[in-house]
């Protein structure tokens, strides 16, 4: 699949479950995420990103579906097309933030961010740190706070694991992290 072609909603979803599988699970950037792909509790599901407002309303209904579906640990969103630019997914990120607070999800789900071109405030948009939050595609993943402080209870030195996720960006560095992510967006893991 070329830059310029759009994917399907199936690519992106498989390049996702990839990333996570063969970035995250393997190189240990999650100490948790091993143990909920073993377990078949995340949930992948494409959002056509291009339409805001049916987008914000997929995101309160995964939050519904996580409330009725306590067998699903997370949710990644991955929001294709429409978000490709990192500055308009920080704007939709906000607005899907405040509509969580809104909606009264505040300290039930909270939302990490990833995205393809991810950099970090303040880093140098080159830093391979900023692989520990780049994705195949624009993705909201939707968090249960209560799986995350359970599994954070028995992690030890949780503190320490942007650090090290860091460390080892850095030792991999750009150009490696860049070819992976690439291959994986072209479906070659």
């Amino acid at each position: 699949m070329s830059a310029s072609t759009e994917p399907t909603r199936d690519q992106a979803l498989a390049a996702t479950r990839a990333w996570v599988e063969t970035f995250v699970v393997a190189r240990n950037v999650c100490p948790f995420a091993g143990r909920e792909v073993a377990r078949d509790s995340i949930r992948y599901v494409a959002v056509d990103a291009g339409d805001w407002e049916g987008a914000l309303h997929r995101l309160v209904a995964e939050c519904e579906r996580l409330d009725e579906s306590p067998e699903i640990e997370t949710t990644l969103l991955v929001l294709t097309p429409g978000l490709e630019a990192f500055d308009d997914y920080l704007d939709f990120l906000a607005v899907a933030e405040a509509l969580m607070a809104d909606q009264g999800y505040e300290g039930t789900y909270q939302l990490a961010s990833f995205h393809p071109d991810y950099c970090f405030e303040g880093e140098a948009s080159e830093d391979p740190a900023n692989f520990t939050n780049r994705s195949p595609y624009p993705m909201l993943h939707l968090l249960r706070e209560a799986g995350l402080e359970r599994a954070l209870a028995h992690y030890p030195d949780p503190e320490a694991i942007p650090e090290r996720n860091v460390a080892a960006m850095r030792e991999l560095g750009t150009e490696a992290l860049a070819s992976a992510l690439a291959a994986l967006r072209d479906g070659k893991r």
